[in-house]
This record gives C-alpha cells, structure tokens and sequence, in this order.
C-alpha cells in the first residue's frame, strides 16, 4: 500500500513564526503565557504547554502581571495592548504580517470614512482574527457568517466588505453576489467596495488539494477540530473524494478504512504540525496492508 504526504500541508508561515518564537523562548527558561490557543491543534497545544508554555483565556490575562505573554498570529483587538500596558505585561506579538496588514487597513477605512460606510466582514463571529479585526472600528463592523446574514446590512449605505483571510474563496463569491442582488433590487449597485483579504497561501492551496484528493482511494484530513482553515480544507477534500477521513489525533484511525485500499494520501490545515501528520503515516503503515 502507498502511502504519501500532502507537500503543501503543514504550518503557514504566519503560525510557523509564533511557535518559533515560543520556543526560542522556552529554551531561555522565560516564564512564558500564551493568550488562547497559539494554534488551533490540540496536539501541538500540548507539545508547548510540556515544554512550560502556559495558555490563558483573557479574563486570566486581565488579572496577571507583570508577566511575558505571547500574542498568537490571528492579531488582537487594542485593548489587549491597553491591558497589558497597565498590568505591565511584556507582549510578544507574533500578529501574522498579513492579519497586521487587514487590521490597519480596516481600522483606516473606518476612520477615514466618519462612520459613513459600512464594514462588513465575512467570517466566524466568535474566531480570535474576526475579534481582532472588530475591535479595530469599536466593534461597529457586521460580521456575516452565511448567507442569510446579510439583512443586516443597510443597503442605502455604502458598503466596505472584507473577509476573514482563512474562509474559502467560493463561500466569499456566494456573500459577493448575494449582497450584489440585494444591491440591484435597491438600485445601489454602485455602494459596494470589495476587498481582497484572503490569505494567497490558504486559497492557493485549494486546487492543489484537489488534485491531491483525487489521486488516492483514501484520503485522510488531519487537523484540529476548531481550525477553520481545517474544516474548509477538508470539506474541499470530501467533494473530490468520498473515501476521505477528518481526525485530529491517531487514535482516531481505523484499521478498516485501509483494508481494501492500495493508496492513501494524507493531507492537514495550515495550523497541523508535520510531526503528526509524519506520525499519521507511519501508524497507518504499521497496519502492514
């Protein structure tokens, strides 16, 4: 049985910087906190906190002082900064370049604009990126998870929308022309800025992951369950091919996914380490099949 990697899986860039940085903290012996999952694999979140890492939530980084803290790559709203400024706490920010670009270019838009035009923001309400990004326009900005939550949007005024930089290209369109026919009913087709803040190095892999599913009789999806990179990326695996698995750990392999099979491919999100998915590899090869 073949059995091969996904070459494109593994962190993004953004998430490989602030586990570096973790690290190379770590190994000096600084007591060092994490502000919510630095990435959403359970996993690697493991790997870190047995090496000393300690993860908070933010009513913990509210109260703590005089303390180092990490800042993950999904960015932060400004009173984070605030808070640690008058608890005395030393920030590491390891803000992706990319979420750092968006959020200084939405709260720009915002300001610039006198609160004239909308913000509107494709992308899970509740993600530490869309918390960031909000926090830049006093959480004034809407955010739509689906289609249907367009209606909160005023039509009559203009409309700055964004997306949040891990949701997929074709579910943005399907926000796109909704809000374009809405428009046309109201006859403000012109009251509409669309920007494009998808992160290139999570949709550019969506086509590639396509071929890649196709090629094998049985394709496993490795990542953590609240990733939404992940469960983007897996669904786009499920649509090329049926035979595919979504697991975040190894004990989650079943020996009688591979029985009849005489090729596996394995793929993760931008948040999966490459340890677990080489580990993913060599359990399924010790099936000897």
């Amino acid at each position: 049985m073949i059995v091969e990697i996904d070459n494109t899986s593994g962190f993004c860039f953004g998430v490989k910087a602030a586990i570096n940085k973790a690290e190379e903290l770590l190994l000096q012996n600084i007591e060092l906190y994490c502000l919510g999952q630095i990435v959403h694999n359970e996993m690697e979140v493991e790997r870190l906190e047995e090496l000393g890492m300690k993860t908070i939530d933010y009513e913990e980084f509210k109260e703590i002082k005089n303390k180092t803290v990490l800042l993950r790559a999904h960015g932060e709203p400004p009173e984070t900064y605030e808070i640690a400024k008058k608890n005395n706490i030393t920030l590491i920010d390891a803000t992706c370049p990319i979420v750092d670009k968006f959020q200084k270019k939405i709260k720009t838009t915002f300001e610039s604009q006198n609160n004239l035009a909308q913000i509107v923001l494709f992308g899970k309400k509740s993600h530490p990126e869309v918390i960031g990004l909000n926090g830049q326009t006093n959480y004034n900005t809407i955010v739509v998870e689906k289609v249907e939550d367009i209606e909160e949007i005023d039509f009559n005024k203009p409309i700055n929308l964004y997306s949040q930089t891990t949701k997929s290209v074709e579910n943005y369109n399907l926000i796109i022309e909704a809000i374009k026919e809405t428009q046309k009913k109201t006859e403000n087709e012109n009251l509409l800025n669309v920007n494009n803040t998808l992160c290139r190095q999570v949709y550019g892999r969506n086509d590639l992951l396509k071929e890649f599913a196709k090629k094998y009789e049985v394709l496993i999806f490795v990542s953590g369950k609240n990733s939404s990179n992940g469960n983007m990326l897996f669904n786009i695996c499920k649509s090329e091919n049926k035979n595919s698995y979504f697991i975040s750990d190894i004990s989650e392999i079943k020996k009688e996914w591979f029985e009849n099979a005489d090729s596996v491919g394995i793929s993760g999100a931008t948040s999966t380490p490459m340890w677990l998915i080489e580990m993913v590899r060599d359990k399924i090869l010790s099936f000897n099949l």
